[in-house]
């Protein structure tokens, strides 16, 4: 015959155990959880850190656009890259031709959009014309104020001969051919004017004495 006693003691430790395998249960950490979602938004914050930033292509700024003439190999209109200089508009139409004279322009200038490049003749060769530029003090040069028979080229004549234009000194003459090079040329008689020293009076009474 069972005891009374021994049935209700292994009860209540039955009880007892199952009481504190619920209370473990319940209570048991929940750090794993909580790791594995952290350690998810890590990845994906990391991943969202790593994404390439968008790239912003501008497109370059058109060159000018310029009209190389002259003693070149092959005179035309070019379209030169963005802060191109002068010397690069000459390459490109194929450089100096043989008698042209490359130091008469500033190669280093930049080139500006519309700009026309004139290279002349080396004095004492055939220009792009087919006459002859007259060396300084030759016949034809020296005595060209008075028996020229006809205008003084601005984009090729000498210091000698911009001198015997009236009211044009040797300073005045020095300044036309420094504006010259600075611009490549003369594309019309009006650019005169542009020239230090030159006012509108003198200017007109030079427009039968010049020629571009």
């Amino acid at each position: 015959m069972t005891d009374p006693r021994r049935s209700t003691l292994a009860a209540g430790v039955t009880v007892l155990v199952l009481t504190l395998l619920a209370a473990w249960w319940w209570t048991r950490p929940k750090a794993p959880a909580a790791a594995q979602g952290r350690a998810v938004v890590t990845r994906a914050t990391a991943g969202d850190a790593a994404a390439p930033a968008p790239v912003v292509r501008r497109a370059a700024a058109p060159g000018p656009v310029v009209h190389v003439a002259g003693a070149v190999r092959h005179p035309g209109v070019y379209r030169l890259r963005a802060g191109a200089r002068v010397a690069d508009a000459v390459r490109r139409a194929g450089g100096v031709s043989a008698g042209g004279d490359a130091n008469a322009v500033n190669l280093a200038a930049k080139a500006a959009d519309g700009q026309q490049i004139l290279i002349p003749a080396r004095v004492g060769t055939a220009s792009a014309g087919g006459s002859v530029v007259p060396p300084a003090g030759s016949p034809a040069g020296a005595g060209a104020g008075a028996g020229r028979s006809g205008p003084i080229s601005l984009s090729t004549a000498t210091a000698e001969q911009l001198d015997t234009l009236d009211g044009i000194g040797p300073v005045i003459a020095q300044k036309i051919i420094a504006w010259r090079q600075a611009h490549g040329g003369f594309s019309s008689v009006d650019d005169l004017g542009q020239v230090p020293g030159i006012g509108p009076r003198r200017l007109e009474a030079l427009r039968t004495q010049v020629a571009p």
